[in-house]
This record gives C-alpha cells, sequence and structure tokens, in this order.
C-alpha cells in the first residue's frame, strides 16, 4: 500500500518539510560518522582536528574530507530520493531521473560549461568589487571573513600531489555536489518554487539565488547563481535530471583538474583570469555568442519536450 500522508501538501509546507529531512538526514549521518571514525582515529584526534592547526595536519585534513563526503551525502544525496518518495511515490519520475536526451544535447551541455569560463570569470570580476555602505560595514567585514574561511578550506582540500588525491577530490568537489546539489535543489527546491509561483522562471532563478547564497562564498555570489539559473533552464528544456548533472559535474571537475594542473605549474594560472581586463574584451565576446548559440541550440533541440511539471501529482 501506497504512503500517501504527505502527498498533496502546499507548496510551504513542502519547502519547511523538506528543510526539515536534509536537517534531519544530516544530523543522522553525521552522528553515525563521528560513531564510526572514533576507532580509527580516536576522540581526542577528532576534537582536535576542527583546530587550525588540526587542519593543517595530514591527519585532520583527512578526518575533514572524510566528513565533507558525509555531509554530502547526509544533506543533498539522500533527502531528494526521501523526499520524492514521500511527495509522489515514484522517485525516478519526480526527480525526473527516469528520462534521457539525444547526445548532441549532451555534447552541447559540455561545451557550453567548457566556453563559458571567460564569461564567468567577468561576472566573478565584478561580484568581487563589491562594496557595501559604511553603515553595513559590519556585515562586509563578516562576508569577507567567511569568504577568506571558505577559500582556505576550499585550497586546503584541492591541494594535493597524486593523481590518487585528485580522483578522490573529483569523487568528492564534482561526483557528489553535481549529484546531490542537482537532486535537491532542481529537483526538489525548483520544483516546490515553480508549482508555487505558477512560473518555471520564477522557479528556475530563486532556487539559483538559494544555490548560491546556500555556499556562503559572497564574492563568488553572482557567477555561482548564474550557473544555478543555467541548470535549471537545462532541467526546463531538456526534461531530464541528467543534462544539469552532466554540467554541474564538468564544471567542477574542471575546476579541481585546473588547480590540480596550476598548482603543478603543468599550466598557467592566467586562465583564471580569461574574460577579465580590456584586453581579454574579444574573448569575452567570444564567450557570450558562442554560449547563447549552443544554449538555443539545445532549446531548439528540445522545445518539443514538455516543461517541468508545475503540480506534484
Amino acid at each position: 500500500m501506497a504512503f500517501t500522508a504527505f502527498r498533496g501538501m502546499k507548496p510551504f509546507s513542502q519547502l519547511m518539510f523538506s528543510l526539515f529531512v536534509m536537517v534531519a538526514s544530516l544530523l543522522v549521518f553525521m552522528i553515525v560518522a563521528m560513531l564510526v571514525a572514533i576507532p580509527f582515529y580516536g576522540l581526542e584526534s577528532l576534537t582536535g582536528s576542527l583546530t587550525e592547526s588540526g587542519m593543517n595536519s595530514a591527519e585532520g585534513l583527512s578526518f575533514l574530507k572524510y566528513f565533507q563526503v558525509v555531509q554530502s551525502i547526509g544533506l543533498f544525496v539522500v533527502p531528494p530520493f526521501v523526499i520524492a518518495w514521500l511527495y509522489h511515490g515514484n522517485i525516478g519520475e519526480y526527480l525526473m531521473l527516469d528520462k534521457t536526451t539525444s547526445f548532441p544535447t549532451y555534447l552541447y551541455a559540455t561545451l557550453v560549461v567548457l566556453l563559458l569560463i571567460p564569461l564567468i570569470n567577468f561576472i566573478g570580476e565584478i561580484n568581487s568589487q563589491m562594496e557595501l555602505p559604511e553603515s553595513f560595514s559590519g556585515i562586509e567585514s563578516w562576508m569577507k571573513t567567511m569568504e577568506e574561511s571558505a577559500e582556505l578550506m576550499v585550497e586546503k582540500f584541492m591541494k594535493v600531489e597524486h593523481i590518487s588525491g585528485l580522483m578522490f577530490n573529483i569523487f568528492m568537489i564534482a561526483i557528489l555536489p553535481a549529484l546531490g546539489e542537482e537532486l535537491m535543489f532542481r529537483g526538489v527546491i525548483q520544483r516546490i518554487f515553480t508549482g508555487w509561483t505558477k512560473n518555471y522562471h520564477w522557479g528556475i532563478w530563486i532556487t539559483a539565488f538559494l544555490f548560491s547564497a546556500m555556499h556562503l562564498q559572497f564574492y563568488g555570489f553572482l557567477p555561482r547563481m548564474a550557473l544555478g539559473a543555467m541548470f535549471g533552464y537545462l532541467l526546463v528544456w531538456t526534461g531530464t535530471m541528467w543534462v544539469p548533472i552532466l554540467a554541474h559535474f564538468v564544471n567542477n571537475t574542471m575546476g579541481v583538474i585546473g588547480y590540480f594542473l596550476i598548482n603543478k605549474k603543468v599550466i598557467s594560472g592566467d586562465i583564471e583570469k580569461w574574460g577579465t581586463g580590456s584586453e581579454q574584451i574579444p574573448l569575452l565576446l567570444f564567450s557570450i555568442g558562442s554560449v547563447g548559440f549552443l544554449l538555443f541550440l539545445i532549446y531548439r533541440n528540445e522545445q518539443a519536450k514538455t516543461k517541468m511539471p508545475v503540480n506534484q501529482d
């Protein structure tokens, strides 16, 4: 007999209960992960790894990576499946995992992410120059502190010397977020806001805003929101979750591999400046034109498909 108690809920109730499922799942996974880790690390090592000195040790960094994986699974990967079962019953249909599309669409989505680099760098450069009024200096100081902490953590995670470390980073930073964040944000939250507003554009942009805000990196807020919106439109246009998952994976994998190659001095760090500065205007215009054209091809090829459903029935 199907469990239907949570079906037919209003959008606001769905949103609140979804947040509850996320928090509950995270707590369960973190508690279990802590209990599992104690025999291997020891309680004293676990608590010590949370300090700044602990983060600088190999064992402390290993523990933090372990908890990062657990957090991704508990907060983003598992909850969408639970929510889809409770709200709809058919998990694949609710999360739009039961459909696929043509190979050219996947190819175009991959190329879009690759060619988007100069435009994203340009938006990021504008975002980084953000300054708040003097009356908000306290908030601005807090934002900069959060940004620096996030950048420090990412740098520690990304800095690896061997291929094994690179492969683990691809799993931790590319595969898990691409799967979990797309299922949670595009599969659940975007669906809820689309149903709430009865307009998929509002659903996409509200979700993109929340997606970017969740990362607590305010000086990269705009480029991340733009990426989130693009993932949302890819889902709506294609009718399958696998396209935004692929695009998200390619974007994050590029970052992981790029950092590894820059750290190894195989490629120049100038790639991070592509699209910024007056001398980069031709590259920026090429990025805008090529990305726009590829998105048009995706939309044209997929326009016969049904848009993301508003109702949860």
